[in-house]
């Protein structure tokens, strides 16, 4: 298991944006941590009141947004025009191409959201959209699945072969993950603290693990994302 504690990612403060990157994003490079597998971005962004990212193109990226307070507005050239809360996963595939924006919806409150973003399994898919939401009680001392390569379980679908699990940990659940062959997991804390196979990890920390069983335990109101992730 290899541990990325929180304080290891880069930064960046614009004023209305403060983000923070686990791996190699805009003006922070790192050689040594340009993704995992197919896990590329995970950026925890905080944006003030009314401000937010302009109208702008991706391409050949599968980007999810999955917001920790606060409400996110999108539109997009696909005519999708939503807000995202708590609980709720976006899904846009860029594909051949697609403009967007991301603005913050509320005139009052920051947003405090994820960006995450997985290389496709091949490029030129069309652009495509989802947004789904999934109740506290399901993630609630159990990983619940959220984004997969199948749509199974109602989760949204994503082109790779890779899914996302969401968890709630406080107290004394326990939560065991096994990975088949061939796969491998990253752990992130979205917030709170847990410990992972034994190894404490709070808010923004992140661990690589190449075998299993992923263990997930002692959490204190702990909200933890886990990639299941092919290595082939």
């Amino acid at each position: 298991m290899r541990i990325r504690r929180a304080n290891e990612r880069g930064y960046a403060d614009h004023g209305w944006l403060r983000s923070f990157h686990t791996f190699s994003f805009a003006d922070y490079y790192d050689p040594d941590q340009m993704g995992f597998l197919a896990l590329r971005v995970i950026n925890e962004d905080r944006v003030e009141a009314g401000r937010g990212f302009g109208r702008h193109g991706h391409r050949d990226m599968e980007i999810l947004s999955y917001v920790l307070e606060g409400a996110l507005g999108h539109s997009d050239s696909m005519g999708n025009g939503s807000t995202i809360r708590p609980g709720e996963v976006q899904r846009m595939s860029a594909g051949t191409g697609v403009m967007h924006a991301e603005m913050n919806a509320s005139k009052a409150e920051e947003v405090h959201f994820l960006q995450i973003w997985l290389l496709p399994d091949r490029k030129g898919h069309a652009p495509g959209y989802e947004q789904k939401f999934f109740p506290p009680e399901e993630k609630r001392g159990k990983l619940r699945l959220v984004a997969s390569s199948d749509g199974r379980e109602g989760s949204v679908t994503i082109h790779q072969d890779a899914s996302l699990y969401a968890a709630l940990l406080d107290g004394a659940e326990v939560v065991e993950h096994a990975l088949a062959a061939g796969r491998a997991a990253w752990v992130h804390v979205a917030r709170g603290a847990v410990r992972v196979n034994g190894e404490r990890l709070a808010a923004g920390d992140a661990a690589a693990l190449a075998a299993g069983p992923v263990r997930l335990e002692g959490g204190a109101g702990a909200e933890v994302l886990l990639f299941d992730l092919a290595t082939g």
